[in-house]
């Protein structure tokens, strides 16, 4: 069978068939559109990650904003916002061209995050600003907490 054939009855044998294929140099026979296509795909997977990753963080950042008091303040707590903060870092570092992609859907991350946060603690949208109250610096420094 061919290796155009296979993607749709068997991906992983299209994957491995197309691997040895590309190694060997037969680009000729090798299923190149799919090859492009799913390439692409891992490349939106990938920004797909680091925007769920940002507006979790944001929500996460909105409440402790919000609900915050000194006495309630739990390492958990910190600990939860600085491991989304640790997987945005390294998808950064992986893939440093994405940082642009968050800077570029910092607003939409924000307006989905503030309906989440919302949601979350029970109170109207109304008490989140309406814009992101927070610099891309900040959202991403381990040692930064709203006040």
């Amino acid at each position: 069978m061919i290796a155009k054939e296979l993607y749709e009855k068997d991906f992983f044998e299209w994957a491995m068939k197309n691997a040895e294929l590309l190694r060997a140099g037969r680009l000729e026979d090798a299923d190149l559109e799919h090859i492009a296509e799913e390439i692409e795909d891992m490349a939106k997977s990938q920004r797909r990650e680091l925007y769920n990753r940002l507006r979790v963080l944001l929500a996460h950042l909105l409440k402790w904003r919000l609900q915050r008091k000194p006495e309630q303040e739990s390492r958990r707590w910190r600990a939860t916002i600085n491991e989304q903060r640790r997987e945005l870092d390294a998808l950064l570092e992986d893939m440093p061209s994405l940082r642009g992609a968050v800077e570029e859907r910092l607003g939409k991350a924000y307006r989905v995050a503030r309906g989440s946060a919302a949601d979350e603690t029970g109170l109207p949208q109304s008490e989140f600003p309406e814009a992101c109250p927070f610099t891309l610096d900040q959202i991403l420094d381990f040692e930064y907490f709203p006040e």
